[in-house]
């Protein structure tokens, strides 16, 4: 593999920020990055490729995270300093990528400050994540009994910790999102800790999902009762109602959107969805990145698709929404408006 520099401007694994490198950057990083992988970039192109670095700090940007992404898939494979061999095992990489996801996100390849499937996690996350008595990778949905005969869904991403005792069933909810459909005929309370609170359950099913500074709750079944982390502040949360809550700071309810847990089922329900919302949930079931143009972001999203099969959605929403997805390598993948034109990094 030829010689490229590593720039760690860009945390290595973590999605990429609002304020971050353009969709145009991103594209030609992305770009850059095949040809040089591909054993054909001649001198010429390394010379163009190092003079497009140096041109901006958005560039630089641009290129760590495509390298951070790219590395996380490529580890396993750098055994081999022949870029026409490395080429090929890219390539075996694209034709087996659906049955190998579940491997990689298996592997928990460390990459910098992540790991694949708990991406924007504190290195200490991680690793508590890892060793979790159950966890998903990126593209995993997993359906767990426990010893009580509740049952529990796990997001991809997500890890827990559960714990039976003589006198409590509680969860700790690590990372992601749990769905809970509680036993009944069981006296011991039921509860769900995460860093901002506690809930208990009281005979129901509900949704909690860890979010960067707060915990979101749906509850389908029943009624949850939340308790406060800082200030033990307390409210019930009745059965088709939702809300966040922080260490010291319950928000109102609001209706809960039934097709909230529709991803227990492996589905992804878009009522009215923005394309820059159904791309973020789908970027938690892909191994590698997609890139949306913010020009096509808000555009409105109807339907139900696969969340086990990427690749068939965006062949959906393309022809739903007007879109062309391309891959400019075989684990990144970018959408634009179908009349755009692909803005490569350089002519050769």
């Amino acid at each position: 593999m030829p010689a490229m520099s590593s720039i760690n401007s860009v945390p290595p694994g973590s999605r990429r920020e609002e304020n971050g490198p353009s969709h145009e950057a991103m594209e030609q990083a992305a770009h850059w990055y095949a040809l040089l992988i591909s054993g054909e970039a001649r001198a010429a192109d390394r010379a163009r490729w190092q003079a497009w670095l140096a041109a901006s700090l958005q560039h630089r940007h641009a290129w760590a995270y495509v390298e951070a992404v790219s590395q996380r898939v490529l580890t396993p494979l750098q055994d081999t300093s022949d870029p026409k061999l490395l080429a090929s095992k890219v390539h075996d990489v694209h034709t087996r990528e659906r049955s190998r996801r579940r491997v990689l996100a298996g592997l928990g390849t460390v990459a910098g400050l992540g790991l694949i499937g708990w991406t924007h996690t504190p290195i200490v996350g991680v690793l508590s994540a890892w060793t979790a008595d159950y966890r998903t990778g990126t593209g995993d949905i997993r359906e767990i009994q426990l010893a009580d005969g509740s049952r529990i869904w796990l997001n991809a991403g997500s890890a827990v910790n559960a714990d039976m005792s003589a006198s409590l069933r509680k969860l700790t909810l690590i990372a992601g999102e749990v769905l809970v459909s509680t036993a009944h005929g069981d006296a011991r309370p039921f509860v769900v800790e995460t860093p901002q609170g506690q809930l208990r359950a009281l005979g129901t099913r509900f949704t909690v999902r860890r979010e960067p500074e707060q915990t979101f709750l749906a509850v389908y079944d029943g009624a949850v009762e939340i308790r406060t982390a800082a200030n033990n502040a307390t409210t019930v949360i009745a059965a088709g109602k939702q809300t966040r809550f922080s260490p010291n700071r319950i928000a109102d309810a609001t209706e809960a959107d039934p097709a909230r847990e529709a991803w227990s089922r492996g589905e992804l329900i878009a009522w009215d969805l923005s394309l820059a919302a159904v791309v973020h949930e789908l970027n938690r079931y892909y191994t590698g990145h997609i890139a949306l143009d913010p020009a096509v972001a808000q555009r409105r999203v109807f339907g139900t698709f696969p969340l086990r099969d990427v690749d068939g959605t965006l062949a959906m929403l393309a022809d739903v929404a007007s879109l062309q997805v391309r891959k400019p390598l075989p684990w990144w993948i970018s959408i634009s408006s179908r009349d755009a034109t692909p803005a490569p990094a350089q002519s050769r």
